[in-house]
């Protein structure tokens, strides 16, 4: 008898993200197998037996120049097609495939798995309210009259978003980024559903308006499952920097980390560093050398903050090169507040965790999530730009840090984090909304 199966297809750039999703998967249902599909030489899955990983290979004939790294991202899984074809034949040759669930840059691949006749779900691995906006873009694309993305923009479920909050790669008609986009806001409204790395008390506003219609006016909606947080599991690795926090007192340390592609220049690093020590907190701040530095062991840290920096502030504060354990740090009792590019994973630890932000946004989506964190969460405060490249001075890091740990505005986002927490304790418990929109996904799922 043939084993039944949900595949998950997922683009490099949100693999850690399905791969948590396929644990989750795997936890719920361990009699369905999972298997997931990517171009990554691994996938970070904790061993289950229910779970195995198939790569596909790197396409050879990528399109030269790619203009934008968004464009790559959807470019692999289009030129990716017939590979992945070839290997959806040979899982239904061994299994049932009840269901794929496409990572959403993997757009193109929507109607290779629906001319095979398998239900296909999308996976958005961005905010509830990013997906409102995606969702919306179809109507957006056919109402806006082109070139007139300037001021205010209005997504059902959202705060208004200003265009300057919106990724560029959503405004040029002409570019391959763009078409992808409405591409997938088509087809993400002819899916069977679209799973959420979210959870519904965080983003209810955003998930009302998806269930009530109001992101296809005149369409219909499919079924939005809020499956979120996907967090993998910490490590229980051993650090000097979770030793050291060891020694801090309770909520004292401001911990600064920006992802895997969050690097600044020599000039931001420095009024980083002069805004952090002016402050006067206690700080843990994972630092990547910028490209093109001479900077590569880690004494040379030293060259490239203030000279006397790391002697001046050896008591209180701590800088890593390159990596944190950032799951771990976040949990740890002495962290007070977490300076962040405002990533979707990031976001959804730390509300776990109960930890405030900052909100700094470098690229992608984040400055539109950044409007939802402050705005519409009130989980984060916001670092002002100073110029449209979004230089930040040391006096807006030193002013934000100190609101945040010391002020009646800080203690209030403090409050809403930590009524988060509880919630997103809640939402995973047995009966909590997550995994209520789990069991009917794959009750969805399973009657195909």
């Amino acid at each position: 008898m043939e084993e039944d199966t949900i595949v998950l297809y997922s683009s490099t750039e949100h693999l850690n993200s399905l791969s948590a999703l396929a644990v989750s998967i795997a936890n719920h249902r361990p009699s369905i197998s999972v298997v997931l599909i990517g171009t990554a030489a691994s996938a970070p899955i904790a061993a289950a037996p229910s779970i195995t990983y198939r790569r596909l290979p790197t396409p050879a004939d990528l399109p030269s120049p790619i203009s934008h790294p968004v464009e790559l991202c959807f470019e692999v899984p289009r030129l990716n097609n017939q590979n992945l074809r070839e290997t959806l034949d040979e899982i239904s040759q061994k299994s049932n495939i009840k269901a794929i669930v496409i990572d959403f840059f993997c757009n193109s691949s929507f109607e290779v798995c629906t001319s095979l006749n398998i239900p296909t779900y999308f996976c958005n691995t961005t905010s509830a309210f990013g997906l409102c906006a995606i969702f919306y873009w179809q109507t957006i694309h056919e109402t806006t009259p082109a070139g007139d993305f300037e001021g205010f923009i209005e997504v059902p479920g959202c705060p208004r978003i200003h265009s300057s909050d919106i990724p560029k790669s959503m405004f040029y008609r002409q570019s391959n980024s763009y078409k992808h986009f409405v591409s997938t806001s088509m087809n993400m409204r002819r899916s069977a559903g679209i799973v959420v790395n979210s959870y519904h008390a965080l983003e209810f506003r955003a998930f009302e308006a998806m269930a009530n219609g109001l992101c296809n006016p005149g369409g219909t909606t499919p079924p939005v499952y809020s499956l979120g947080p996907f967090v993998a599991g910490k490590n229980n690795a051993e650090s000097e920097c979770l030793r050291w926090l060891d020694s801090q007192p309770i909520k004292s340390v401001v911990f600064l980390c920006f992802g895997r592609r969050g690097v600044f220049s020599g000039k931001q690093l420095k009024e980083m560093a002069l805004g952090l020590e002016n402050s006067g907190y206690r700080f843990l701040w994972a630092v990547r050398i910028p490209p093109g530095s001479a900077a590569r062991e880690e004494t040379d840290l030293e060259a490239l903050l203030p000279e006397g920096f790391m002697e001046r502030t050896k008591d209180r504060g701590m800088v890593l090169k390159s990596y944190a354990p950032q799951m771990e740090v976040l949990s740890h009792e002495s962290v007070g507040g977490f300076v962040t590019h405002c990533g979707q994973c990031s976001l959804l630890e730390a509300v776990s965790f109960g930890v405030p932000m900052i909100g700094w946004p470098l690229y992608a989506e984040q400055r539109m999530n950044r409007v939802f964190m402050v705005e519409e969460m009130k989980v984060a405060l916001p670092l002002e730009e100073e110029t449209e490249d979004g230089f930040v001075t040391a006096a807006e890091v030193e002013k934000r840090v100190r609101e945040l740990m010391d002020s009646d505005t800080g203690r209030e986002v403090r409050r809403r984090v930590t009524e988060l927490k509880h919630s997103a304790a809640a939402a995973v418990a047995r009966g909590g909304s997550t995994m209520v929109a789990m069991e009917k996904f794959m009750e969805a799922v399973i009657r195909g």
